[in-house]
């Protein structure tokens, strides 16, 4: 904290002698503050700035640190003006597609300022954006508050040639439905459509992709590409490693990416090297991804921030995490280093992995602190973790001691992985004491503490165990919730105590209010139908009308039809619906199941008790192959063949 409040002093020191960026103290001050709030400048950091700085007097030019850390924290710090713009000419800082794409991932919770940087250097600097930068700012602008950018942004890219690409399409999609933002999702829909249709470029990379994807790379293909004549560009070449990646060729896409620099003379950039990166993260190519990082270092450009987090996040996804850690440290040694982030994301993916992997996890925490940084709760958690899930708790304490002696207690996050880690190793009863050991020492157990201890329990097979866990719980008033009771229930079910999981659900929601999951409500159902409990699974039916969740009927179709009886089947449709009766279409699901079982009698019985009104549909009487009579009898059903409706 001195080292901060000193950082604190320099930077309004500079802002006050430099006229940097008001000339007034209650801005200067203000704006220490936003810095304080928005962004985290290390010690190291704020000498950098404080070091490259010449402060000769009021008029002297102001020059900063190149470190693109500063760069960012100048522009966070201070609204965006003319005189922002002025001071960030200054800045001795190369303006290229790596340098851009970092500077618009680290503002990209900051839409405004993100879209004015970008204006800004290619009004100011001549830059011209790729498609894969657009792409990033049509994601960062992708939400409520900047719609208006988001379509200028679009409308500028078709100006520009380029074309917004299948990924970037459904990823912004998908956070305009989650947002309920259906009228852009409607428009964005539309307007990719058209874009598809009149994309003649698009169409011209299809058939490139679908020739390469036809048969193996060799002369022949090489031929037929020669033939076509094309004329590559930056755009080009990405739509064409685009369409091999969606349509998984990897290899081939890197085929291709060689053959425009050897035979069209084609001269690949950071943009298209980037391009080619993102293609090949898989398993099947990581040899010649790994190449192409070479190739890219030897010719001196970087993997951008943007390519880097996509990367890395699919070597987690697909297990991939040596090549993610290496990856993670050329980033770490290059200038344009991932968030602290990014580094615990990192760091979960290898606790979470079986097994941990303590080598991969101590090589990304000492290249994050070779980079200056201390470590954080989170990181001594991670580690934390990776040793009790190994069941290496000795030096799981001796990372706590750590933690305390670097000012972080132990809290439930801590413990909960403890109990975890010994609940693994069946050591129950220490987990258990574990508890008790957090009171004593001021940490009160929480929900997900307790759901911990339960839930490993249950996996042990001792649920009766969990059980008593749950009922010491609520003896400290602690509120369970929907989570915990799945835990309970799912135990409950490894047993096959079925009936005794319905009857925790129904004291549950009748004695403490809860408001079960609706997929526990299924899952309930379908194991009580599963034991023949018809009446269990209508009342479990009728509570999840109550609790506002949608119907289930589909696993009672399933069991009246096949062997459930006349009556069975009324009382499913009184419990499907809040009113007098369900509709005409829950009806003529019940008589479709029957037909199809081939029990034409039971239909039949059925409609006679079914209330007028449902006799006399059209819908209905159309199953039965012709209308009712007025006093409700049939004239006329279907023969025993005639079985599907």
């Amino acid at each position: 904290m001195a080292a901060m409040n000193h950082g604190k002093r320099i930077l309004s020191s500079l802002r006050l002698r430099n006229s940097l960026f008001s000339t007034q103290l209650s801005r200067a001050l203000s704006l220490n503050h936003q810095v304080t709030q928005h962004v985290y400048l290390s010690p190291s950091l704020l000498t950098q700035i404080y070091t490259s700085t010449s402060i000769l007097g009021a008029r002297q030019n102001v020059f900063f640190s190149s470190k693109p850390e500063a760069f960012v924290a100048v522009i966070l710090s201070n609204d965006w003006s003319k005189q922002l713009e002025k001071d960030l000419g200054k800045i001795d800082f190369p303006v290229t597609h790596e340098a851009v794409m970092y500077l618009l991932k680290k503002l990209d919770k900051d839409p405004r300022k993100a879209g004015n940087l970008l204006k800004w250097v290619v009004k100011q600097k001549g830059f011209e954006p790729s498609s894969s930068m657009y792409s990033l700012m049509l994601r960062i602008y992708a939400n409520r508050d900047s719609m208006k950018d988001f379509w200028t942004t679009i409308k500028e890219m078709k100006e520009n040639g380029f074309y917004i690409d299948e990924e970037t399409y459904k990823s912004i999609h998908s956070i305009f439905r989650n947002l309920k933002m259906e009228t852009d999702a409607a428009a964005l829909k539309h307007f990719y459509g058209r874009m598809i249709k009149e994309n003649a470029m698009g169409d011209l990379a299809k058939d490139v992709a679908e020739l390469i994807k036809k048969q193996e790379w060799g002369i022949e293909v090489e031929r037929q590409l020669g033939e076509m004549k094309l004329s590559v560009s930056d755009n080009f070449v990405l739509r064409v490693l685009k369409e091999l990646r969606e349509i998984g060729y990897p290899l081939k896409a890197f085929n291709f990416f060689k053959w425009v620099a050897r035979n069209l003379s084609f001269q690949h950039n950071t943009v298209t090297y980037n391009g080619i990166l993102r293609v090949l993260c898989r398993e099947e190519s990581i040899e010649e991804f790994w190449s192409v990082v070479k190739e890219m270092k030897s010719l001196g450009f970087e993997i951008d921030l943007d390519t880097y987090i996509k990367i890395s996040r699919h070597f987690q996804k697909i297990k991939m995490l040596k090549d993610s850690v290496e990856l993670y440290e050329l980033m770490m040694d290059g200038q344009f280093k991932p968030s602290l982030g990014e580094c615990n994301i990192l760091l979960r993916s290898i606790a979470q992995s079986h097994p941990s992997d303590l080598d991969l996890l101590f090589r990304v925490v000492e290249k994050f602190e070779a980079a200056g940084h201390s470590r954080s709760k989170i990181i001594y958690d991670v580690i934390h973790r990776c040793l009790t899930n190994l069941g290496r708790f000795e030096e799981a304490e001796k990372i706590t001691e750590a933690m305390r002696d670097a000012g972080f207690e132990p809290d439930n996050i801590t413990y909960s992985q403890l109990i975890y880690g010994l609940c693994k190793l069946r050591r129950l009863e220490e987990a258990s004491n574990v508890i008790d050991v957090m009171e004593e020492c001021g940490c009160i157990p929480d929900i997900k503490t307790w759901t911990v201890l339960i839930q490993g329990h249950c996996f042990a097979g001792e649920v009766d165990k969990a059980l008593f866990c749950f009922a010491k719980m609520m003896e400290k008033n602690v509120d369970t919730d929907a989570d915990l009771l799945d835990v309970l229930l799912n135990g409950f079910l490894s047993q096959r105590r079925v009936f005794g999981a319905y009857q925790l659900l129904i004291e549950m929601v009748n004695k403490f209010q809860m408001r079960p999951w609706q997929a526990t409500y299924k899952l309930i159902i379908q194991k009580l139908l599963g034991d023949r409990k018809l009446e269990e699974a209508l009342d479990l039916l009728r509570r999840m009308k109550k609790h506002n969740y949608p119907p289930f009927p589909e696993p009672f179709l399933q069991y009246i039809s096949k062997s459930g009886t006349v009556e069975d089947a009324v009382e499913f449709l009184k419990a499907l619906s809040i009113k007098d009766y369900p509709s005409v279409s829950a009806y003529q699901h019940v008589f479709q199941s029957f037909f199809a079982e081939g029990r034409h009698s039971e239909a039949k019985d059925l409609l006679y008790k079914c209330p007028h009104h449902i006799r006399q549909h059209p819908a209905i009487c159309g199953l039965f192959g012709s209308s009712t009579s007025n006093s409700g009898k049939v004239k006329r059903f279907p023969r025993e063949s005639s079985n599907s409706a």
